[in-house]
C-alpha cells in the first residue's frame, strides 16, 4: 500500500493524551501530529526516535499531520494499527496470503457474534464462509520475535471466542496477525502482558481457529505484506 504523498521525516518529542504526538522537523519546527494509535505503543514512543508524518491540506482537519512510521531497533515500523485491515485486504486480493486464496468475494466490517464486526469475511459458492480477524503487531522483545499484545486486550480475547464459535458452527475462522516490520520471523503471544489473551488464543487454536502471521516490508513510500511468519503458541 503506497502512501499518497511524500512523508516528512522528523524526531519524536513526545506522545501524549493517546492521540497527539509532538514532532521536531528537520528545520527545527515542532508540529503536533495526530496519533491514530490508541494502544500502549511499547517500544515505539521513545522521545528522539525518527518518525515519518503525512500531511493533509484538508481545511476541515484540526491537525494537518499524521504519524505514519517510526524507526526503532534499526528498522522501520508502521505506527497505524488501522492500516493492518487495509493491508490484509490488499494482500488477500493480490493472492499474497496463500491460505486465504480461492474465495469469490471479500467484505469488511460484517456484523457477527455479540455486537462485533469481523474485519474480513471471505465467501465462495463451493466452500464455507471464512471469518478473518486482523490484529496489528509492532512489538519486538527478543531478536526476530514479534509479540502481541503490548497491553491487556479483553476485546481481543472476546473476538477469539467468537471466532471459535464460528468454527463450531461449521464455518472457517482465522486470526491473522499483521506485523508491520520486516525484522521478525516468529509471532508469539505476550504471556506476561495478558495471560488471559494468550490462553484464549491457544484454546481457540485447539478449537480449530487458524492462526496466521505475516510480516511487512516498510519504507517511507509504502507498506506491503510480503511473507509468512512462524507462529509459536506454546508457553
Amino acid at each position: 500500500m503506497k502512501f499518497p504523498t511524500d512523508l516528512i521525516e522528523g524526531r519524536l518529542v513526545k506522545r501524549y493524551k493517546r492521540f497527539f504526538a509532538d514532532v521536531e522537523l528537520a528545520d527545527g519546527e515542532v508540529v503536533t501530529a495526530h496519533c491514530a494509535n490508541t494502544g500502549a505503543m511499547t517500544g515505539i514512543k521513545t522521545p528522539g526516535l525518527p518518525v515519518w508524518l503525512s500531511r493533509s491540506d484538508n481545511p476541515k482537519r484540526k491537525l494537518k499531520y499524521t504519524w505514519e512510521l517510526v524507526e526503532a531497533e534499526g528498522t522501520l515500523i508502521g505506527a497505524l494499527p488501522n492500516l493492518a485491515n487495509s493491508l490484509a485486504e490488499e494482500a488477500v486480493n493480490a493472492g499474497v496470503i496463500s491460505e486465504l486464496t480461492g474465495y469469490d468475494s471479500l467484505r469488511r466490517e460484517v456484523k457477527y457474534g455479540e455486537n462485533s464486526r469481523i474485519d474480513l469475511l471471505l465467501e465462495g459458492n463451493d466452500r464455507p464462509p471464512c471469518w478473518v480477524e486482523v490484529k496489528n503487531v509492532h512489538w519486538q522483545r527478543g531478536p526476530g520475535i514479534a509479540e502481541f499484545p503490548d497491553g491487556v486486550t479483553s476485546r481481543g480475547a472476546k473476538h477469539l471466542v467468537e471466532l471459535a464459535n464460528q468454527v463450531q458452527a461449521g464455518e472457517r475462522a482465522v486470526q491473522l496477525f499483521i506485523v508491520q516490520r520486516s525484522d521478525c520471523d516468529v509471532l508469539r503471544p505476550a504471556e506476561d502482558i495478558d495471560p488471559v489473551y494468550a490462553r484464549t488464543l491457544r484454546d481457540s487454536a485447539a478449537a480449530g481457529v487458524e492462526v496466521l502471521a505475516y510480516a511487512c516490508e516498510v519504507s517511507p513510500t509504502a507498506v506491503t505484506i510480503h511473507r509468512p511468519m512462524r507462529v509459536e503458541l506454546s508457553q
